[in-house]
């Protein structure tokens, strides 16, 4: 029988699909759903740092005001925030989703600086979280700030949340910073056990007709695999981090694909947005259906055969596919 399981953050997965965060991980019913459809291991939905610190600071303002005024503060949590589930409820989310699965569940924090909020990661450890997801989204907008400036930002998160926390951390990181080989060697040093690649811009778009902006949720492609895989190829048995790839991964090829560039889990969920829940299924057979055909016993046998640190001449893997595609091309 083809063996499906791999280790993730020093956790036991029975199989490598992940489901990413997403609103498809908003809920215990949800996430049981996607347990008994196939998946290895869930990442909850995000709590955004903007809304633990706005918690942080209505509690504040209400004890200075005085017990009698804490009822009008609770009322105002977030008000400017368009949010479905504030820290508290989130803690609870995680309660109830170990409660309700057996894989494990991995919790997910949108955060852009480092700052008092890293302490709420002690709660999540405590609600039964098995890991911790980082998602670093940050558009940097100030042409004051240096490149460096912002990648030590990075690293300074996952240095205080990595001492706050037990929990092994990954690190989601965007594809565009100005080194993705060094920025990732860094959050590793800092601490991280594992690394996403990559998270995905939301581009806003205009209305002409009424003059605003307006935005809409794109779900990805599947030939946008090829950036993640590229890179996960090519930082595989160089950085000491497990790496998960996200994005464009709608199928068990593209799965497989990842898993022999170097990653140790996929992560999936514009296929299950597609396809709904069972999808993880026909993914999983797949999967076993390449391995089986190819005489491999298990996952594990593949992961990094196709990497660059594989290649008789290393230096040349990326260079070389690069001239061969336009030199070739007609």
């Amino acid at each position: 029988m083809t063996d499906l399981s791999t280790t993730y953050l020093g956790l036991k997965l029975r199989n490598p699909l992940v489901v990413s965060s997403s609103s498809l991980t908003g809920s215990a019913d949800k996430i049981k759903s996607l347990e008994d459809a196939g998946a290895g291991a869930v990442v909850l939905k995000s709590i955004f740092e903007e809304q633990i610190n706005k918690e942080a600071e209505d509690m504040d303002a209400a004890l200075e005001q005085g017990a009698h005024s804490f009822p009008e503060a609770a009322g105002s949590y977030f008000a400017d925030i368009p949010i479905e589930i504030g820290p508290g409820e989130y803690v609870r989310l995680v309660e109830s989703a170990k409660k309700a699965v057996k894989i494990p569940v991995i919790a997910s924090i949108n955060c852009v600086s480092a700052s008092n909020w890293t302490k709420y990661a002690k709660h999540l450890e405590s609600a039964g979280a098995d890991a911790l997801e980082l998602n670093l989204y940050y558009l940097p907008t100030d042409p004051t700030k240096t490149s460096a400036d912002i990648e030590k930002t990075y690293v300074d998160i996952v240095k205080q949340v990595c001492a706050d926390s037990k929990l092994p951390v990954a690190v989601k990181l965007g594809p565009f910073l100005t080194s993705i080989p060094n920025t990732v060697s860094e959050i590793a040093k800092a601490g991280a056990k594992g690394v996403v690649l990559f998270n995905r811009f939301y581009q806003p778009n205009f209305d002409i007709d009424e003059l605003k902006l307006s935005s809409q949720l794109q779900l990805s492609r599947p030939e946008e695999v090829l950036l993640p895989m590229r890179w996960i190829a090519i930082l595989n048995g160089r950085v000491d981090v497990d790496f998960a790839a996200t994005t464009g991964i709608h199928d068990g090829k593209a799965a497989l694909k990842v898993i022999l560039a170097g990653a140790k889990v996929a992560q999936v969920a514009s296929a299950i947005f597609k396809h709904k829940a069972p999808h993880l299924g026909v993914m999983l057979r797949d999967m076993e259906t390449w391995l089986k055909e190819k005489e491999y016993a298990s996952v594990n046998d593949i992961r990094g055969i196709l990497s660059q640190s594989k290649c008789k001449d290393p230096e040349a893997f990326e260079r070389a596919q690069y001239i061969k595609v336009l030199v070739g091309h007609e």
